[in-house]
């Protein structure tokens, strides 16, 4: 159930590298740890207010620090119609301020106590976080206890946020022949369902988007009894729960809208979108299959799917890198990826990228073959077993950082997973089959009509 894969997050305020990394990196790292038979993974406690909000807590007292994230179960795609962006918008509004905080000191309070905050948005979820010392945490929960029901903001604020948020549009993505790519082929592999619709928004829509709007999104969703607190570190449930009820317990439930979205599948179709850009160098293929989620799992396939992930792509012993990048020598790069963490459907992605002097279309012929291969031929027993080896490997060391627990709990919490499916996971990819590994590709990676194909192409010079 641990999701593999980032779902489109973006973040009010750039980190430097890529804040919001697949939260299965530590996991997957080729360490030599072995865990028991019945091994957990978060060890977490939990406990739920009277208004309904959920709380986790990841006890971890190596070092006197504590890590608060806020989930609230909605994003993007739960937008109205006409609306794209307002979830993220929204996230960045979230620190212009209450009556107790004027707009933009938010953040230096947090800084000015020695912590660091930030918050992202997704498609099924938007989550804020503070690190900070233990003795502040009581009033960083007061903190953000108070902007979950007080939110104000001016019609200035609003216009001046909205400029910054076209203008990261405008950066990270118009300027991004890569970003611009990917949301011609997500509308073609959703076609209805709002996973069309990029975070950021479109920017016809965004720039038509008005406080009052804000405010409803904001009033709609943003609720004790929609949200799930989750903290980690050197606390305890018995110490955190009076914390949490004199501050997060103190707000009061409201009425939430279901989370009815159309989850029939388009028609069946192969597409192929071809695009050149001036500022292209390297050509580039990707692929992206509808595949099970998590939470949307009907024949139990996505446990089986994190392991053909690593098997086929997943790192320079996998099929894809070794046949491409050693054997083959015809392409830089090449592998997989898997996005599990979804309220609907997930998706499975190939990729690659060929060498100079190597055509494109001979590296997406390489890429074909290899997956036919494994369709045919099937995987060995050994590849399996060193497979879900890696997968679960650095699941101990995971367990060391303060903010990995809170990001894989909140994720799943939040996308209609458990605090049982988190914790039973390792024992879930050890019992994996070659059989089920097979299954799982016949049942995505056998539909090429349940695929876009995205070709990147720097621009011909006349």
């Amino acid at each position: 159930m641990l999701p593999s894969t980032a779902a489109r997050p973006l973040g009010s305020r750039p980190l430097g590298p890529r804040f919001f990394a697949p939260v299965l990196l530590l996991f997957s790292l080729a360490v030599g740890a072995v865990l028991p038979a019945s091994a957990q993974v978060f060890e977490p406690e939990s406990f739920t207010l009277d208004n309904g909000l959920e709380v986790v807590v990841i006890p971890n007292h190596r070092v006197p620090v504590v890590h608060q994230m806020v989930w609230y179960k909605v994003g993007a795609a739960d937008e109205p119609a006409g609306e794209s962006g307002i979830a993220h918008l929204l996230e960045h509004l979230m620190f212009k301020g209450t009556d107790k905080i004027p707009p933009g000191e938010f953040s230096k309070i947090i800084a000015r106590n020695g912590g660091q905050d930030n918050a992202f948005t997704s498609d099924d979820y938007t989550a804020y976080y503070e690190s900070i010392a233990k003795d502040r945490l009581p009033m960083v929960m007061e903190m953000e206890a108070d902007r979950m029901a007080n939110l104000r903001m001016s019609e200035q604020d609003f216009l001046t946020e909205r400029d910054v948020v076209r203008e990261e549009r405008r950066s990270r993505t118009d300027n991004e022949p890569s970003a611009l790519l990917g949301e011609r082929v997500g509308q073609a592999l959703w076609v209805n369902h709002p996973y069309k619709n990029p975070v950021i928004g479109w920017e016809n829509e965004l720039m038509a988007l008005t406080r009052q709007e804000a405010l409803d999104f904001y009033d709609r969703f943003y609720a004790p009894n929609n949200a799930i607190l989750v903290v980690s570190g050197d606390i305890t449930a018995a110490e955190l729960k009076p914390l949490a009820e004199a501050t997060y317990g103190k707000l009061p439930r409201r009425d939430t809208p279901p989370r009815n979205r159309p989850r029939d599948l388009p028609p069946a179709a192969e597409t192929v979108i071809t695009m050149a850009h001036p500022h292209v160098s390297q050509p580039s293929f990707s692929r992206q299959y509808i595949a099970p989620s998590n939470n949307l799992d009907p024949d139990g396939l996505s446990d089986a799917l994190q392991v053909l992930e690593e098997l086929l792509g997943g790192g320079a012993t996998s099929r894809l890198y070794k046949s491409l990048v050693i054997d083959q020598k015809l392409a830089v790069s090449a592998g997989d990826w898997y996005r599990s963490d979804a309220v609907d459907w997930g998706v499975f992605g190939l990729y690659a990228s060929p060498r100079d002097g190597v055509e494109i279309d001979t590296v997406i012929a390489a890429v074909d073959a290899e997956v036919a291969k494994l369709l045919k031929d099937g995987v060995t027993d050994e590849e399996v077993e060193k497979a879900k080896h890696r997968l679960t490997a650095g699941l101990v060391y995971a367990r060391d950082s303060l903010s990995e627990g809170a990001r894989v709990l909140g994720s799943v919490l939040a996308t209609g997973g458990s605090i049982a499916d988190v914790e039973d996971w390792p024992n879930r990819i050890k019992a994996v089959t070659p059989e089920q590994v097979m299954a799982a590709a016949r049942a995505v990676l056998a539909h090429r009509d349940r695929s876009v194909t995205g070709i990147l192409l720097p621009e011909a010079r006349s």
